[in-house]
């Protein structure tokens, strides 16, 4: 939220880390919309499900990736990382690493890391006028994974995005689960200090009821009846929960590097199950 595709001093960064890591191997940092410009105005303003689309257009053109790819998202963009997994036929994807992401959405918008980022600023007066309203929910970006505890049933109604990929519809397509449990791995990365995504457990898929307490994941409905095959994939040694100190995507260069190492590299564990 805010960053762009190819900022040098943070996605463009990160980039560079893992060809260092990894000699030889194609790195793409995906981009919506045809400037950087745009690409960060997508971090914010948009329909969620039209930028999945269109970037898993854009990774099925690209032939270095043809015969299977790795994922890192970052804080929202490791949700749109998992559903490209579930909704991009054709992406054989691998392994699936997200940092501080809200997989089980959040119950207040998320503050400005910047109090004169202006466009984060007016996300977040457009949000304030009613997440579940049509035209916020079809064009602010953080609304279509917002989840209020206390009208779950407009959540589910209302909400464009996150109902669909999590299963709180009841309507999600088997090939949903389907896609999820045939990765390599799946690691869920929770910051230890995180204040930018409430309830910081959504990183884990846990979130708060309607007084806010606390539900770990292992206690939702959702991983009690494997939607998406999470108890599956943890059950089978593919799900790996991963905290780590510090604020929210303030990432020490170290653990980074040692986690592309380790699920990314050449000695990653290739654990595809056989039909």
């Amino acid at each position: 939220m805010g960053d762009t595709c190819c900022d040098n001093q943070t996605m463009g960064a990160i980039g560079q880390i893992i060809s260092d890591e990894l000699p030889g191997a194609y790195v793409h940092s995906v981009r919506v919309g045809s400037t950087e410009g745009a690409d960060r105005t997508a971090g914010f303003f948009g329909n969620v499900n039209t930028q999945i689309d269109s970037v898993c257009t854009d990774l099925l053109s690209i032939s270095e990736l043809h015969s299977g790819v790795n994922l890192m998202g970052f804080s929202q963009g490791g949700l749109f990382a998992r559903a490209l997994v579930q909704r991009c036929s054709g992406l054989n994807v691998r392994a699936l690493v997200t940092w501080g992401t809200p997989h089980a959405g959040v119950s207040q918008i998320p503050e400005c890391t910047r109090q004169d980022d202006m466009m984060c600023n007016w996300m977040r007066r457009v949000a304030a006028r009613g997440v579940y309203s049509w035209y916020v929910r079809d064009h602010v970006v953080q609304a279509q994974y917002f989840k209020d505890p206390k009208r779950l049933d407009e959540y589910v109604e209302r909400n464009v995005f996150l109902p669909d990929i999590n299963g709180d519809s009841r309507e999600q397509p088997a090939e949903y689960r389907e896609r999820l449990v045939a990765l390599d791995k799946l690691v869920l990365v929770r910051f230890s200090d995180d204040s930018m995504i409430y309830p910081a457990g959504s990183s884990w898929f846990g979130f708060v009821d309607e007084d806010n307490g606390e539900i770990d994941v292992e206690d939702t409905e959702m991983y009690r009846e494997d939607w998406l095959g999470l108890r599956e994939l943890k059950e089978s040694g593919r799900l790996e929960f991963v905290e780590v100190e510090g604020t929210h995507m303030q990432i020490d260069e170290h653990v980074l590097r040692g986690m592309v190492s380790t699920h990314f590299g050449p000695r990653a564990p290739r654990l595809r199950l056989q039909q």
